[in-house]
């Protein structure tokens, strides 16, 4: 059943969005926005009116003075990762994170920042680090959740033990009221609040809360995660303190446009201990005695996440654990690290669990962390391997009763025959879950209904709340009734009534509820399986639930460079939600649900940009793989029509190069010519600032004798020599042959000559990538199934191999084929007796090519420059060509801007150091971008590279 609650009629939208420009708003209402902002990270999908991006407070103003003259509703928004629905609405959206999303003022004596609703936390961080404090809260959003979506929900995060929940956190307010009026909320110098402004509307609060003093003195504030309903607590006459009231409001009382947040000073030593239980029950019970130890965090999950990160990235993505199927992430910290250390050994002995260690180590910390933060996204794949959607995410009860609260909220799971992995904040009593819900029945959305009833209802026997700390949004706000008494829902609408008596700011959430089952994003979407040129193999062949992969994390918001990753190069470089990921996503999970079309402008609109580097499917906690689905969405717009030019030429690039071979001077002097060579550029669809890489004079594949050193004995491996290492840089495949031979192998080429077809792939030509990697398959399968390996060179080819080839011919033979191909660092890494050269005192800046990074995983690489004793700074993030795309016309300035993030700084901070870039691609911008030779690992390991060559 797909139920769905009212929308605006067209004519009410364009009234609208007229008065917006009117006023001088930057407005935005075309189909891809609307689709992108029509849902956060929740389950609901409401496509608003328009969404407005204000530069400043009058604009906040302007845009809310529009909502009251026209009636339509308004919504605030910030990094659009709130879990419950809070941040969608059917008329006006305001994002905040685009332009006021400023630290105004840091002042490191009273120790409070002032910062602008649209302020990424992780910015804050940065912004106050300097003096030697921080923002307290860190949800596991921080790098890309704002400041303003935290004060909307009362976030909180894994260190709340020791910091609080925002609330705690905020010294002031300015906010708009939905009259217009501004209200300014602070402290005077002895600590007791002061407001400024909202005279009436606080007469009128007063008058509500002097009929329900018992209600908010008996039902509210009974435990810190209490976060459910408003915080009518704090509007009690002997405490009267409008703004821990106003937090956790979302959006529904008032508009923040500027908040003044507390800071505190961290701690300089951390020490993690992990403690291993039988099962999450038992940790679920021991996390009170472990609270009594003064940690700063205290964190629950168990075997079952485990196995989908497992799962997702292998063995390697978990660092060791003591013994068990459950497990306690504490973390205690001080200022002496001898006393830490001495309270963390007594906390692993203390016999708590079945098993414990403590770690020290920083590096190991924040992997653990790590994990912990992915939570929510690796949680969106249930143990059952469907996909798992929040809803139920945040529940709380009190500390004491966790444990057994977890082994009913099981029995209650199974009952659904459903799965789920919990984890959450036990030190708190909060458990957050994704739940596989069978919303792809045509009954799900009743399952839905039925099961958010039973679990309210069993959370209320506990006395716990729906939220502590996500908020109620829409998924709960309808489920109120089971927790609070019939007084206390009078009481929270008699504040909403008085704060906003036309019901504008972010209706359907806490008060007059929307449905929990209307407006569902996935309820009604048919599996989209027809015609489709990928084979979705871990999707069920399904498009629309590959899609929907995307639950709205957001971490493709973020920078992820210090962890390594790569995604989103785009939605780093321009700072547009359209660029991200996840803008993508929702643009294109409207084609499977027939809103768009394969061709609509929006679609390719949201796609332009994207590098289809593959960053998010290793670095997205969901798996979403958008460079597959870009392949899809340009096969299917194209498929039998004419085409971009560029798709004829760089997408046919080792054709091209095949003819260019034959006379490669003449076709290297054809693209230098001024005249004619800008026009071949144009014609190519080729950007003139570019440089063209070379033709080799003598492709590889010609000079191959069947060795470099007449050698005929060793291990056999096959080298898949791409159209890349054979047209363009043959010296790379004799390097690798000489390494290969070096380490006791006798390499051999394919009998015929081979293409992966990646060029024909990341354009879409994918009927004609089908057949050139058919007869590759075919072609490799008798070796593959030798056991023989597969060594690839250029890691985007070499991805091919191992990845893409299961999405467009699977079968036993592409299987076989990907599981033997290998990259150098990984076939040496396995080879008895071989050792490195001794590279000490070589400088290497090293540039990880995106594919390697997302489909092979470049660890086996590091560790090899490591034994080499080379001083290796390995960047993280993408280039910025990646293949075909920097070179394409309207890509220029985007290229650069992704290269300025971490490529370039590096080349020049370090202008001495070997570039190792494996990549092609790499490589060409490093010489185009900084005039600077690069190498291959190959090369860099060449048992005849002379001094100082490298």
């Amino acid at each position: 059943m797909l139920l769905v609650t009212a929308t605006m009629e067209p004519t009410v939208g364009h009234d609208v969005t007229a008065a917006l420009r009117a006023a001088g708003l930057e407005v935005l209402d075309d189909p891809g926005t609307r689709a992108m902002y029509s849902t956060d990270a929740s389950l609901y999908r409401i496509p608003p009116l328009a969404v407005v991006r204000p530069r400043h407070v009058d604009e906040v103003a302007a845009a809310l003075a529009v909502a009251r003259e026209t009636g339509v509703p308004l919504t605030s928004r910030g990094g659009g990762t709130s879990v419950a629905g809070n941040a969608v609405g059917r008329g006006i959206v305001l994002d905040f994170s685009r332009h006021l999303n400023r630290v105004l003022s840091v002042d490191p004596e009273a120790r409070t920042a002032v910062v602008e609703p649209g302020t990424v936390h992780a910015v804050l961080q940065k912004a106050v680090a300097p003096h030697g404090v921080r923002f307290g809260p860190d949800p596991s959003t921080h790098p890309r959740c704002t400041v303003g979506g935290m004060i909307g929900n009362n976030a909180c995060g894994s260190r709340s033990l020791a910091y609080g929940r925002t609330s705690d956190n905020v010294a002031g307010l300015r906010m708009l009221l939905a009259s217009g009026e501004q209200l300014v909320t602070s402290y005077d110098g002895a600590g007791r609040p002061v407001v400024e402004g909202g005279d009436a509307v606080l007469a009128s609060v007063r008058e509500v809360m002097a009929r329900h003093l018992a209600t908010a003195r008996t039902e509210l504030d009974r435990f810190g995660r209490q976060v459910s309903g408003y915080a009518a607590h704090h509007l009690l006459p002997e405490r009267f303190d409008l703004t821990p009231a106003l937090v956790g409001s979302e959006g529904t009382l008032a508009v923040v446009t500027e908040a003044t947040v507390r800071l505190v000073t961290d701690a300089p030593v951390r020490v993690v201990v992990v403690l291993g239980f039988d099962d999450i029950v038992a940790a679920g019970e021991a996390a009170p005695a472990v609270v009594e130890h003064g940690p700063t965090s205290c964190e629950g999950l168990d075997s079952r996440l485990l196995g989908v990160l497992r799962a997702r990235r292998g063995e390697g993505a978990v660092p060791p654990l003591p013994e068990g199927r459950a497990w306690l992430f504490v973390e205690l910290a001080g200022d002496d690290r001898d006393e830490v250390v001495a309270r963390a050994e007594r906390l692993a002995a203390a016999g708590l669990g079945v098993d414990a260690l403590v770690v020290p180590d920083p590096l190991v910390q924040a992997r653990l962390w790590r994990i912990r933060e992915d939570g929510a996204g690796l949680a969106g794949r249930a143990p059952s391997e469907r996909p798992a959607w929040p809803g139920w995410e945040d529940a709380a009860v009190p500390p004491a009763m966790l444990g057994s609260y977890l082994a009913r909220f099981d029995e209650l799971v199974s009952s659904y025959g459903m799965t789920s992995a919990p984890f959450g904040h036990f030190g708190d009593g909060c458990m957050h879950v994704r739940l596989d819900l069978p919303l792809d029945r045509p009954d799900g959305t009743q399952v839905l209904r039925s099961f958010l009833v039973d679990a309210a209802k069993l959370v209320g026997e506990y006395g716990g709340s729906l939220s502590g700390e996500h908020g109620d949004g829409r998924a709960r706000s309808e489920l109120l009734p089971h927790l609070y008494s019939p007084e206390a829902l009078a009481m929270f609408a008699g504040i909403k009534h008085a704060f906003d008596p036309d019901d504008l700011l972010n209706p359907g959430v806490l008060v007059d509820p929307d449905p929990v089952d209307a407006d569902v994003r996935v309820a009604g979407v048919p599996p989209f399986r027809r015609k489709l040129a990928m084979a979705y193999p871990h999707d069920d062949g399904d498009l629309a639930q590959a899609l929907h992969r995307c639950t709205g994390v957001g971490k493709c918001r973020a920078d992820n460079s210090a962890a390594g990753g790569v995604m989103c190069p785009s939605y780093l470089a321009t700072r547009e939600e359209k660029d991200s990921t996840r803008g993508r996503a929702r643009v294109l999970q409207e084609v499977v649900r027939g809103e768009m079309a394969w061709s609509d402008p929006a679609v390719h609109d949201a796609l332009d940009l994207c590098l289809s580097c593959k960053g998010c499917a290793s670095d997205c906690p969901t798996g979403v793989d958008m460079a597959t689905y870009k392949s899809e969405a340009l096969h299917q717009t194209y498929r039998r029509r004419l085409r971009p030019r560029s798709h004829y030429t760089l997408g046919r690039l080792p054709f091209w190069a095949r003819i260019a071979e034959r006379t490669p001077r003449l076709a290297n002097l054809a693209v230098r010519l001024p005249v004619l060579g800008r026009l071949a550029l144009w014609l190519a669809g080729v950007e003139r600032r570019r440089s063209v890489p070379a033709f080799a004079r003598r492709p590889f594949r010609r000079s191959w004798t069947g060795s470099g050193s007449g050698r005929t004995t060793g291990t056999p491996v096959v080298l898949w020599v791409d159209s890349f290492s054979d047209s363009f840089d043959p010296e790379v495949a004799a390097a690798t042959v000489r390494v290969l031979e070096a380490a006791g192998y006798a390499p051999r080429l394919p009998d015929e000559r081979l293409c992966c077809g990646l060029t024909w792939i990341t354009t879409g030509q994918l009927d004609a990538a089908k057949k050139i990697l058919g007869r590759t398959v075919a072609s490799l399968a008798t070796a593959a199934r030798a056991g023989t390996p597969i060594v690839g060179m250029e890691p985007s080819c070499t991805g091919v191999l191992r990845s893409d080839v299961l999405e467009l011919v699977p079968g036993p033979d592409a299987e076989a084929v990907a599981g033997a191909t290998v990259t150098l660092a990984e076939l040496l890494a396995r080879t008895p007796g071989w050792t490195a050269p001794d590279l000490s005192g070589t400088s290497v800046v090293a540039q990880p090519h995106c594919h390697h990074h997302a489909v092979m995983g470049w660890q086996a690489d590091a560790d090899l420059l490591a034994s080499t004793g080379a001083m290796v700074t390995r960047l993280a993030g993408c280039c910025g060509l990646a293949g075909n795309f920097g070179v394409e016309l309207g890509h220029y300035e985007v290229s650069v801007k992704v290269a300025e993030q971490q490529l370039l700084p590096a080349l020049d901070a370090a202008p001495d150091a070997v570039v190792l870039a494996d990549g092609f691609s790499c490589r060409t911008q490093v010489a185009d971008l900084r005039d600077r030779p690069s190498v291959h690992l190959a090369q860099l390991l060449d048992p005849e590279r002379t001094p100082g060559r490298a």
